[in-house]
């Protein structure tokens, strides 16, 4: 899979992407994440991407044509874009499994107080938000996706296992976890987990799971 992401910080995208699982995934090129800087697309000399919003209020909108010449010159034609936007649809594991069996994705990251609506309208974006809440930028929901998405590629983790048992990808919480020692300030391991009967593990898990869920996201039951 490729990912493009359009962003006014790159360097921030960067240092996040080139660590840990998702850097050694880049470098074995399990996954391809560039990373495209929209002021080197700007129309003048001081890379200005930003200007004053018709219609008066505060703080600045990024400009429509900066946007347009970075997406039109780096994006594939098959890419799926998307926007950022406390404005979009939830990010969902559901929403995760659908966009990483896309071939391609170009995350468009919004900053100030946001994007000139032409631009989005132009080349169909599709608005996609982390939660209901506002932050600077849209580099740190695009990294979220990002994540989210390439941890689900081959390659990327050991095997299926290690991301299907995570919360959400059945609708439930995960399980509680232990590690050593068995015995930590007075709080013990459960027997089961110690008994080496995998069936039994299994089916403790199971209701753990269901009973974290209703304990903690009653919603999602």
């Amino acid at each position: 899979m490729r990912i493009d992401i359009a962003t006014l910080f790159p360097e921030v995208c960067e240092n996040y992407l080139s660590s840990s699982i998702i850097g050694r995934a880049r470098q074995s090129a399990a996954i391809e994440i560039t990373c495209h800087n929209i002021r080197d697309y700007a129309d003048n000399k001081h890379n200005s991407v930003d200007d004053k919003p018709y219609g008066g209020g505060t703080g600045m909108v990024m400009q429509a044509e900066p946007v347009y010449s970075c997406v039109t010159k780096n994006a594939n034609k098959s890419a799926k874009l998307l926007y950022m936007s406390p404005q979009g649809v939830p990010l969902t594991q559901n929403l995760v499994k659908e966009l990483a069996e896309e071939e391609s994705l170009f995350i468009l990251c919004g900053h100030y107080e946001g994007v000139d609506c032409r631009v989005l309208e132009e080349l169909n974006f599709t608005e996609i938000s982390v939660g209901d809440f506002v932050v600077t930028g849209g580099e740190l929901p695009a990294l979220l996706l990002t994540d989210a998405v390439a941890r689900l590629q081959e390659g990327v983790l050991p095997d299926s296992d290690a991301y299907t048992n995570d919360s959400h990808w059945n609708g439930l919480l995960e399980h509680p976890l232990y590690t050593r020692p068995e015995v930590w300030r007075g709080r013990t391991v459960p027997e089961v987990l110690l008994s080496g009967h995998h069936a039994n593990i299994e089916q403790w898990r199971k209701e753990q799971s269901v009973k974290t869920t209703a304990e903690k996201r009653p919603d999602l039951l």
